[in-house]
């Protein structure tokens, strides 16, 4: 039977990914579409990509009939999804593409966003989105918590490596590039084509990137004792995509085989030869993650190279392969789909 699909915060990009992913999806159809901002507009006046898809109008979530749904996609910003989500049906599964159920410490989540959570009790429930780890309670869950895009990268590189101690866990610098949609549809200064043209911006640097918060409870959780990493994120002229280098200490045979092992029976992350590295297009618009491992001329220091597309594997895409479990499908079904190239 056919699975009836809501998106709350359809207006932005990652509400949108996941009606173009759920477009060829055999067992999802979408039944509801929400954008307070833009509520009565046909979804293709909003983005004209959609255009051949036989969409419902753009309504306030308030007026969507939640009965009629299996589950919801909740695509606010944070804070906002928290507000929204605490006056859901308590039978109603969701997927939230969100910051606001990814920390499990209220006290984190305070430190990282700088507000009281509003559903705590919410946030205790819910089960972090990584799929390839919590693949199993992601199944019996009702409330599931996407991964931000730049975690997602880099938990997808190291957290084999620091369960499997082949590297050295107070020696892991981070360096992540990302593309403008990263950042979301809202209009910013920096996000301007003058601004980001020819350039390549870091930001957050020195320890401030809200995103360490998920690294910090994910990392320490697979080590079983505190972790912290060297991250700073950079926003390059791209639209979407991202493409990290991870500095490690660490043999770089063990550290090829503790990845090989952990994926090697995962349809969507994908560990090069040794010696490969991969690039952004590679994966664009796909649900699909690229390993590379490199040794060092330095004996002992590795070099880790992952990519994954923002919009997709790092959000919309993840949300997708979280929905198909948490709906009883194949988890793979809808998001076989090949990369975009050139």
């Amino acid at each position: 039977m056919t699975k009836k699909i809501g998106i709350i915060g359809a207006s932005g990009y990652t509400g949108a990914e996941c009606a173009r992913l759920i477009a060829t999806h055999p067992d999802m159809e979408i039944a509801a579409l929400a954008a307070n901002s833009k509520a009565g507009m046909r979804m293709d006046q909003v983005y004209p990509h959609l255009r051949h898809m036989d969409l419902p109008d753009l309504v306030r979530w308030e007026e969507i009939d939640l009965s009629a749904l299996d589950l919801v996609f909740c695509a606010l910003p944070h804070k906002t999804s928290q507000e929204v989500i605490a006056q859901l049906p308590t039978d109603l599964k969701i997927v939230d593409l969100s910051a606001d159920f990814r920390l499990r410490d209220p006290a984190d989540y305070k430190k990282w966003y700088g507000n009281d959570h509003a559903a705590p009790a919410l946030q205790a429930e819910a089960v972090y989105g990584l799929t390839e780890f919590y693949r199993d309670q992601i199944k019996d869950a009702r409330l599931v918590a996407g991964t931000g895009c730049n975690a997602a990268t880099g938990q997808y590189m190291l957290r084999p490596l620091i369960a499997a101690g082949v590297i050295d866990l107070d020696e892991i610098i981070l360096d992540l590039k990302v593309g403008a949609s990263g950042a979301g549809r809202s209009a910013k200064e920096l996000l301007l084509t003058a601004e980001m043209t020819e350039n390549a911006t870091p930001y957050a640097v020195g320890g401030t990137h809200r995103h360490l918060g998920e690294f910090d409870q994910e990392f320490s959780l697979a080590a079983g004792r505190p972790v912290e990493i060297q991250f700073t994120p950079h926003l390059i002229p791209a639209s979407r995509g991202i493409l990290a280098t991870a500095y490690v200490q660490g043999e770089a045979g063990a550290i090829h085989y503790a990845l090989a092992q952990q994926y090697m029976n995962e349809p969507f992350v994908h560990v090069l030869h040794l010696g490969e590295v991969p690039s952004m297009k590679e994966v664009r618009a796909s649900n699909m993650c690229h390993i590379g491992v490199v040794a060092d001329r330095r004996t002992g220091r590795t070099i880790v190279v992952g990519t994954l597309d923002n919009l997709a594997k790092g959000s919309s895409g993840q949300a997708v392969q979280n929905a198909n479990l948490m709906l009883g499908l194949n988890e793979t079904t809808g998001l076989m789909m090949a990369p975009v190239y050139p």
